[in-house]
Order: C-alpha cells, then structure tokens, then sequence
C-alpha cells in the first residue's frame, strides 16, 4: 500500500486517502456503511491496481477509519462531498466508481454531481440506494423522524450499528429509485441472492432505474452481503478489468 495521505475540506476536515498514479480510467472506490479503505474489497482492488499499473483511489469518508470528525455527524450528502473534492483534486482524467453497500449509493450520487464524461463506468457491489426508504421498520422511522438515533445488532462486529437521525433525514432528501437515473455510462451490479442486508431485488429496481442502455446484472446464488470470498474477490476484479477495457 502507499502512503496514507489527507485532503483538508473547506471546514478544516481531514479525509485520509491512498493514492496510486498509472494509467487512467482511475478506479475510485467507496466504502460501505461504518467500513473503510482497510476492508478486503478495497484492498484487493488497490493491489490489482498496484499490479497493472492503473491509477487507483482509496479513501475513508470523515468520522470512518482513518479519518477525522465524528461518525454521528456523517451524511450522504457531506461523504458525497468528500468524494468529489478528492475526485477533484487528485483525478485528471475519467473515473470508474465502485461502491459497496451504501457506497453504490454515494456512488450514484458523486456521478450524478460530476461533470458529464468524467465517470466512465460505475460498479454496485450489494448497491444500497434509497436504504433509509426501504432499510427500517415504521417504529424505528418514526424514531429517526423524532431525533431519535436508533441501533441494531451488528453481525459483522461487537458494537451495534448506529444510525444517527440527520443521516436518515438526508438519506430521505437523496432518494433515487423513483425516477429515472440520468446516468449513461456503462454499469455493473453485483449481488449476492444470499444477502441478509441489502435484497437483491434492490440491484434489479437500479438496473431499470438508469438510463443507461448498458447496465449489467450478476448474481452470486450463495454471496452474502459482503461479497468478500475469494471468489467473490476473483469476480469483481474480473468486471473491473473487463470494465477498464471497455472505457480504453
């Protein structure tokens, strides 16, 4: 891995970032909910990159991994925020976002707010648009709607998952899924059928959501939320290199 680096925000925020310089289009890739640049995905797609000499770009929204602020004050719209300024700053050329779980959603929403033919092609992995929607029971949205933070069990770790009620309330000013897309650029979903967290039908609502002619859908019959085996691994990094040949 390179060296750990910060990008400082207008606010002062510090947003930790690893970056590969090499050939373009530059893979950007977005964590999900509470995970970081550290985790297997992101990983892997940055030795991959390391290896073929392409451009790559890690991060860790403010509040997460390595960067400073507090989870609590996190959003979409201040994390989409932080992708485009180091999208901006550090990304000459075309890009390829790859978001996992809530990072397909921020993924959607930095392509949306990107110039036209900057983004080359996006790849969802458990994309996760509109979660706030469809994520949470009535008593548990009608908590975030009354200020009230909620936390669930967290199968991936000991410390329940939190969601903080301005995260809820701008997740619900950034729904997607209930119009079209105004996204042309070719797309990949991955999702696995076996996903407790995010419904694979949710891949499906996306892939006719986008205007896009050439979205492309896969499904792993026994991939779980995560999607991090070795053979889920080896798959991603195949449609990434397929992807990166397609935008050449």
């Amino acid at each position: 891995m390179t060296e750990l680096a910060f990008h400082e925000m207008p606010d002062g925020r510090r947003i930790a970032y690893r970056l590969l310089t090499g050939v373009g289009p530059a893979i950007v890739f977005l964590p999900g909910y509470k995970s970081d640049m550290a985790g297997g995905k992101a990983t892997a797609l940055f030795e991959w990159a390391q290896d073929k000499g392409r451009a790559c770009l890690l991060l860790d929204y403010s509040g997460c991994g390595q960067s400073g602020g507090d989870f609590a004050d996190g959003t979409l719209s201040r994390w989409r925020d932080e992708v485009l300024a180091l999208v901006e700053a550090h990304c000459d050329g075309p890009v390829i976002l790859a978001g996992s779980s809530m990072g397909g959603w921020l993924m959607l929403l930095a392509a949306l707010a990107l110039p036209p033919g900057k983004v080359a092609g996006m790849i969802g992995i458990a994309a996760a648009p509109d979660f706030t929607e469809w994520g949470f029971d009535r008593a548990q949205a009608a908590l975030l709607k009354r200020g009230k933070a909620i936390h669930e069990e967290n199968p991936y770790g000991p410390e329940p998952t939190p969601t903080y009620p301005g995260f809820w309330a701008d997740g619900q000013e950034q729904l997607l899924l209930g119009q079209e897309i105004a996204l042309d650029c070719p797309v990949r979903l991955l999702h696995g059928q076996a996903d407790a967290d995010v419904p694979w039908e949710v891949s499906l609502k996306l892939a006719a959501a986008l205007h896009s002619s050439n979205v492309q859908a896969t499904f792993i019959k026994d991939g779980d939320h995560r999607l991090s085996r070795d053979q889920d691994i080896a798959l991603l990094l195949r449609t990434v290199e397929t992807l990166v040949a397609e935008a050449a």
